[in-house]
């Protein structure tokens, strides 16, 4: 590993799967390292300190693993925890090194897809609560009005293998009902958590007519590729291999199970004890 520069990609268990794969689609020379928490996930309902602990600590494994790129594939680890690493801890553990997330670049290009000014977030309960998404999204289209739903049952259906099944019907149509309910003339609608790509069919099912969908997957990969052109201090310091390395910090048994309906195809994972790894 010491010969090799990957990117890291971080999530809090599988879903970050779904953006690692678009991003080898776009970018397939790259080595890549990645690292689900399984054995802490899910994060979405868990306090900001402790999201931050839990990143923290995996940021750090990924740059003793020669990462000087890390993205945070994982909607609630940036909302809860990018801010704080790169502004409070990456000066003191690794000035040179660079930590990214994927709420920036879905809000820089979010408003270019809706006409009437309306768009809809559904993500996590922890997502919704840090109220990154409206942020981030004034910054970039102060105009744009943004109402969120927390879908706090859709990540466990995705894990479970439910993600076609009645009780995704019943939770898939409920939050839909309520998120129309809160803004009539949405748009646009944001999937913003790495699992829910995996329940598109079902969304697309309860969706109005005309309402356009977005995962996160090809955003980020294409703002990375646009991000390593315009930064070749980073980029030059990325070994070029097409590799690719998956740990988890749970059974990497069941970690490879699952990841293969969230890659695309088949995963060969390494149990990693963080408390070991990082000291």
């Amino acid at each position: 590993m010491s010969t090799r520069n990957p990117i890291g990609v971080f999530d809090s268990g599988y879903g970050g799967l779904t953006v690692l794969k678009e991003i080898v689609r776009k970018l397939p020379q790259y080595d890549y390292l990645y690292l689900g928490d399984s054995a802490r996930s899910p994060y979405g309902n868990r306090s900001f300190d402790t999201v931050y602990h839990y990143t923290l600590q995996c940021v750090k494994w990924f740059f003793d693993q020669g990462c000087s790129l890390v993205i945070l594939a994982c909607n609630t680890a940036s909302a809860k925890a990018l801010r704080t690493i790169q502004q409070n801890d990456l000066p003191g553990l690794a000035p040179g090194n660079r930590v990214l997330g994927v709420i920036r670049p879905t809000a820089e290009i979010i408003g270019t897809f809706s006409e009437t000014g309306k768009v809809g977030v559904l993500a996590t309960n922890g997502t919704v609560a840090s109220g990154s998404y409206p942020l981030e999204i004034a910054k970039f289209f102060p105009e744009l009005q943004v109402v969120q739903e927390a879908c706090p049952m859709w990540v466990p259906l995705v894990e479970n293998n439910e993600q076609h099944s009645k009780g995704a019907d019943y939770f898939v149509k409920k939050n839909l009902e309520n998120i129309f309910e809160k803004g009539e003339d949405i748009d646009v609608i944001l999937l913003a958590c790495t699992h829910y790509p995996l329940l598109r069919e079902k969304i697309e099912e309860y969706l109005p007519v005309g309402v356009k969908l977005l995962s996160q997957g090809e955003i980020v990969a294409g703002s990375l590729a646009d991000y390593l052109q315009r930064h070749p201090e980073i980029e030059n310091r990325c070994s070029k291999g097409g590799r690719r390395s998956f740990y988890t910090t749970d059974s990497a048994e069941d970690f490879d199970n699952h990841a293969t309906v969230f890659f695309g195809e088949k995963v060969r994972s390494e149990h990693l004890d963080l408390d070991v790894a990082v000291k």
